[in-house]
């Protein structure tokens, strides 16, 4: 995650999300990085979705970013950087065994105002055995 990424997301406004993002960092399972000096300039973005897609693109290993804002992933396409949104990622899980249901998080989820297409809730959950 880069530094522009952490101060989007650790604003001390969401204690309890916090805490998850610091404990994962903690273990060491996320990794903060310095912001890419180099690349393109992607004037449509906010600077954690420009920062990630340069970061992905000067990384030696393929790179799977995960992000949902709309301009963002079409970026990503743009320059041939494989994307997954929040929605993937729980279908991930839940094919994986990571978690039991992947339906109790999309309501988890929509209990907390974060919002998903209703059609690509339905496609995830049919892809993972749910639907």
């Amino acid at each position: 995650m880069t530094q522009a990424v952490a101060g989007e997301v650790l604003t001390g406004q969401f204690p309890s999300t916090e805490a998850s993002i610091q404990q994962a960092i903690s273990a060491g399972w996320l990794q903060l990085v310095e912001n890419p000096a180099q690349g393109p300039a992607l004037p449509d973005l906010d600077e954690g979705e420009a920062t990630s897609l340069r970061l992905a693109l000067i990384c030696a290993s393929k790179s799977l970013v995960l992000m949902d804002e709309r301009a963002g992933r079409s970026v990503a396409r743009e320059l041939g950087v494989e994307v997954a949104g929040t929605a993937a990622v729980i279908g991930m899980a839940r094919k994986s065994g990571l978690i039991p249901s992947a339906r109790a998080v999309f309501a988890e989820l929509h209990a907390s105002d974060f919002r998903i297409a209703p059609a690509v809730i339905q496609t995830v959950l049919a892809r993972c055995g749910e639907g």
